[in-house]
């Protein structure tokens, strides 16, 4: 089990001039093996509620719970994907991959399994002897994809993880993602400014709302797990994708 519960969650940022409530008493369960889609406006606390999940921050206020257990640090059960690469240059695409596995002392034979297992749900099977520099953009976030789902954790966070990328290149890697996902499920929570992104991947979208930084509303998608880019054509896909607009526009109109 990997569900995660934030309870009551506060996080406020204090320097000798300014206070900043970065997150307001915020309350939300994430369901074993959910994919949750964070949306919002800047300055709306969704890096924060990521930053405080990873434990790379505490919680001001509440307690944040995964497995019943609090978080109180970093832990390598969850794994961060951000919109930078993260990949090792000096290695090649199957080291990068391995070096998780290997950190943790999985046997010769059991990386390689792992490895190769990765390397085909991302499409780098060809690319394994690659080093980042040889690669585009788009492939090195999937080599980052690959490594953070490659160690095992039971969460894997993502901040923004396609943002910098081209539309095409985005879409490429929304499958990849949905193919990885699917293969091996995991908790996962999306932090994205993309609607269409939110909605094509997450079984959940939240937005959130700034000032206060805090949830403003929960977003059921109803689409089951087979996914295709040509869902998006669907009505009740733009449906929704209209209500989650007129959600984000309510959230900027109060804030304005």
């Amino acid at each position: 089990m990997s569900q995660i519960i934030i309870d009551s969650v506060a996080k406020v940022f204090a320097t000798s001039r300014k206070r900043t409530v970065a997150l307001n008493e915020t309350s939300l369960t994430i369901d074993d093996n959910e994919l949750v889609c964070v949306v919002g406006p800047s300055g709306c606390g969704k890096t924060t509620m990521l930053n405080l999940i990873a434990g790379f921050i505490r919680p001001t206020v509440g307690s944040i719970k995964l497995d019943g257990r609090e978080i109180e640090g970093p832990s390598a059960e969850r794994a961060v994907v951000f919109q930078a690469d993260a990949v090792f240059p000096w290695l090649t695409v199957a080291d990068n991959i391995a070096f998780g596995p290997r950190m943790q002392g999985m046997t010769r034979s059991e990386r390689t399994e792992r490895v190769e297992r990765f390397l085909d749900l991302v499409g780098l099977s060809e690319f394994a002897n690659a080093y980042p520099k040889e690669l585009s953009g788009g492939m090195r976030k999937r080599v980052d994809l690959a490594r953070a789902y490659a160690s095992g954790p039971e969460v894997l966070l993502l901040d923004e993880p396609f943002g910098a990328l081209d539309l095409f290149t985005k879409e490429a890697m929304w499958s990849a993602l949905k193919r990885v996902a699917d293969a091996e499920p995991k908790t996962i929570v999306f932090v994205t400014h993309d609607i269409e992104e939110a909605l094509f991947l997450g079984d959940r979208v939240i937005v959130m709302t700034p000032r206060p930084a805090r949830v403003h509303s929960v977003i059921d998608v109803p689409f089951g797990p087979e996914r295709t880019l040509d869902l998006r054509a669907d009505p009740e896909f733009q449906a929704i994708r209209i209500q989650i607009a007129d959600a984000l526009r309510e959230v900027h109109d109060d804030t304005a």
